[in-house]
């Protein structure tokens, strides 16, 4: 892994992403005494250390000590509280490690606020797809980074999916309207396929199960023809056929609108949270 396979991580918090991207790491190839993780509950503690193998603490101090990577994975109203908290022991060095948050709406500047002037800061918004490595991550970074730290936030997020550098940081909302919220529209999506089966005549299972595949395989597609969606859209629409007389009906009821609309008021929501 460019830029983290000798390095050390320490997450802060044990939630979902950070298991995700700790499992992630351990996938690509970094050894599990590379990965730490601090979580106040004992029980989530040892959850971690019996499904991933990896040292966890109560003491978030104990993880940062050695790390080269500090990705803060905890609710967006704990980020200043744990970082202060950390601020308040002189035997840690906190301009050495480069910080990573994926709080949603802690903004670089606000990070920065508690850390040593000049601390090499990342702000990202990773999505759920994350947890079975197939995720779309947005992150920006601050002008203190260096290209090996990039290599390595690449590397990190690229252990669980895709990942996209935005040049600014106010782009960070539109990717989470976007990627951050989109997995729920396409959750949507997938059940009202499945939904229609049925009234077609398809077994519950089977129409869940070809609902989902297809978005997938949709999906896959596009990515790895590197086709534009319409030119695939275009290669299964015949003329006369059954295709077509589908997308008349998306278009009736307005699907393109509505998606458009759904970006558009989840990204507006994620300027306010912020």
């Amino acid at each position: 892994m460019d830029g983290l396979s000798e390095k050390t991580v320490a997450f802060i918090g044990g939630g979902a992403m950070a298991r995700a991207l700790a499992s992630g790491l351990l996938s690509a190839g970094v050894a599990k005494e590379n990965i730490l993780l601090s979580e106040p509950n004992e029980a989530c503690r040892k959850q971690l250390e019996q499904d991933l193998g990896v040292e966890t603490s109560a003491r978030n101090a104990q993880v940062v000590q050695n790390a080269d990577m500090v990705v803060l994975a905890v609710k967006p109203a704990i980020v200043g509280v744990a970082l202060k908290e950390l601020a308040n022991q002189p035997d840690l060095d906190l301009s050495r490690p480069l910080w990573v948050s994926i709080a949603a709406g802690v903004s670089i500047s606000s990070i920065e606020s508690h850390l040593p002037k000049g601390a090499r800061v990342v702000r990202a918004m990773p999505n759920t797809p994350a947890q079975v490595h197939a995720g779309a991550t947005t992150w920006v970074a601050n002008s203190k980074i260096s290209q090996g730290d990039r290599a390595a936030t690449s590397s990190l997020f690229g252990a669980v999916g895709t990942s996209w550098e935005a040049p600014q940081e106010g782009l960070i909302d539109a990717a989470t309207g976007l990627a951050g919220s989109g997995p729920a529209y396409v959750f949507v999506i997938i059940e009202a396929l499945s939904d229609a089966g049925v009234r077609a005549g398809l077994p519950r299972e089977a129409a869940t199960q070809l609902a989902a595949q297809t978005v997938y395989g949709a999906g896959k597609l596009v990515i790895e023809s590197g086709k534009h969606p319409g030119v695939l859209k275009d290669q299964v629409t015949s003329p006369g056929g059954t295709t077509i007389a589908g997308l008349e009906k998306l278009e009736s009821g307005g699907l393109r609108a509505a998606l458009h609309d759904a970006v558009d008021a989840a990204t507006r929501r994620s300027k306010e949270l912020g």
